[in-house]
């Protein structure tokens, strides 16, 4: 069965689209376009028994250089293209009774809609292609991506960080482009690109780069005959890089969610993911993501379960408030998927805002755990300052005295009210929405947040550049006497906010 193509006047083709969009306001703007703003319509789409002479007379009559064969579940598995139909079909075909799959290109490489534009130009501009399907989270098609109307929307200037990116999937080539970071970064900051989305770019890099370890482990592991996965999986990663607000030089913070399977099949399922964890935070760490210190990594089995183990431990850790409970509580809870089944990431996710929104007892105990942080200022604005390890210049650490207690306050109060966004904004967001922060305050914590970050991202470029350790403290005298004044209400605003949350947990309020 065929389903039309969308209509041609969805999407304006790229000389109509460069004519009638507003002009791309930088050489940087590229990297924070995403690749839904782009596609063209849904293509043709033609279920896996679809007869080939079906598909060719849709493709001719709707003007289509292509067609997304799908399964019984809507997902790509397959594309029949013009070159199928040239070099194949017309050959090959008795009647045009043959199923599609017969001649379509499998396996078919696809770039989700919510993926970052750049990186669909660096594979297109790699391969040589002239054009790639897009899906949704399901592999389901949603539409197509061509070159030339990507390349409409890239100045010719910021092909030359686009190549940065998307480098070839070799050790080599991954490390080059974790390096590139600080340079991307610098020019999205140099371009008064707002700190947050940085981020996110950053984050977005630092996914990409896991999933491409991730398929190039499997790969060499089928080759060395270890087979396929024995279960289904998902790659986790925590802490910023789950809030999608990655800085710069992370360490690793990582984990696996199995699908469930028999306890006889323990020791030979869980060996076979071992050695794929083993290898995976092995060619991280050679890549530039750091071991991480305190061992939350897939290597580490408490951080390797099936899906029924992770509902079992969420649940412990809602009941028993030990410290250590508390403590590893604290690392998960801010997890994103990376690679493979997303769904097993969701459904957990859901666990937990299921388990904790009824327990505000374990939440309260979360909260003490974490000291109570408060940020870098006094009841009378002075700052409380350290020295930087690097140099010894008076600072302000922004990271543990600045945005942590934003952080853990926030999140606090999301999970109290059973919210799963994960990020800051987006979790300050939502709780404005259930009235849980006045929309004033939740203006100068936005605020708040987006200053401190510009600042922190800024030094640690600087650092970088400088072939200093990066880290997280600010040096006062890097700062302007405006951006002294503006942090100083960004701290106090913070701290306003970290006393009411504590008074509510001494109250039992929460």
């Amino acid at each position: 069965m065929l389903q039309p193509a969308a209509s041609p006047g969805a999407q304006p083709d790229s000389l109509t689209a460069s004519l009638t969009q507003p002009p791309v306001q930088s050489q940087t703007k590229i990297l924070v376009h995403t690749v839904r703003n782009h596609m063209r319509g849904k293509p043709i789409v033609a279920a896996a028994d679809t007869p080939v002479r079906e598909a060719v007379a849709a493709m001719r009559s709707q003007h289509a250089t292509s067609v997304a064969v799908v399964d019984d579940a809507g997902a790509i598995v397959g594309v029949l293209t013009e070159h199928d139909v040239v070099h194949g079909v017309t050959l090959a075909m008795q009647g045009g009774e043959e199923p599609v799959t017969a001649f379509m290109s499998a396996p078919v490489r696809t770039v989700r809609a919510t993926a970052r534009l750049y990186t669909a130009i660096g594979r297109m501009r790699r391969f040589g292609w002239r054009h790639m399907p897009v899906v949704d989270d399901h592999d389901r098609p949603v539409g197509m991506i061509r070159m030339t109307d990507a390349l409409a929307t890239a100045a010719e200037q910021s092909l030359d960080l686009i190549e940065r990116l998307t480098h070839e999937d070799t050790t080599t080539g991954l490390q080059a482009t974790k390096a590139s970071q600080v340079n991307v970064a610098g020019s999205l900051l140099a371009d008064n690109v707002p700190a947050p989305d940085v981020q996110a770019l950053i984050t977005d890099i630092n996914r990409d780069l896991h999933q491409r370890v991730i398929d190039r482990q499997l790969t060499q592991m089928k080759a060395e005959g270890y087979g396929e996965p024995p279960v289904a999986f998902t790659a986790i990663v925590m802490g910023s890089g789950g809030r999608a607000e990655s800085m710069l030089n992370p360490d690793q913070d990582n984990g696996l969610i199995l699908d469930d399977y028999p306890d006889s099949e323990h020791d030979r399922i869980d060996g076979w993911f071992r050695e794929l964890a083993e290898r995976v935070c092995t060619e991280l760490h050679e890549i530039g993501f750091p071991w991480c210190k305190g061992y939350v990594m897939m290597i580490n089995p408490l951080w390797r379960k099936t899906r029924s183990q992770w509902r079992d431990q969420v649940r412990q850790w809602a009941r028993h408030s030990s410290n250590n409970a508390i403590c590893m509580a604290d690392l998960f809870f801010d997890f994103a998927p990376v690679a493979g089944r997303e769904d097993f990431a969701h459904e957990l996710r859901q666990e937990v805002a299921t388990s904790l929104r009824s327990n505000p007892t374990f939440l309260g105990q979360l909260h003490v755990n974490s000291g109570n942080k408060r940020a870098a200022v006094g009841v009378l604005g002075r700052f409380k300052t350290t020295k930087r390890d690097q140099d010894g210049r008076t600072a302000l650490n922004l990271k543990h005295a600045g945005l942590l207690p934003l952080v853990q306050n926030l999140r606090l109060l999301s999970l109290r009210d059973g919210l799963t966004v994960t990020g800051t904004l987006a979790r300050l967001d939502a709780l404005t929405e259930v009235s849980r922060i006045s929309g004033d305050e939740a203006d100068y914590l936005r605020g708040a947040y987006r200053h401190i970050t510009h600042l922190l991202l800024r030094q640690q470029i600087a650092d970088s550049r400088a072939n200093l350790d990066v880290g997280y403290k600010v040096p006062l005298d890097a700062l302007t006497r405006r951006e002294k004044d503006i942090l100083r209400d960004s701290l106090r605003a913070i701290n306003r906010l970290a006393r009411r949350v504590n008074r509510d947990v001494l109250r039992n309020k929460l």
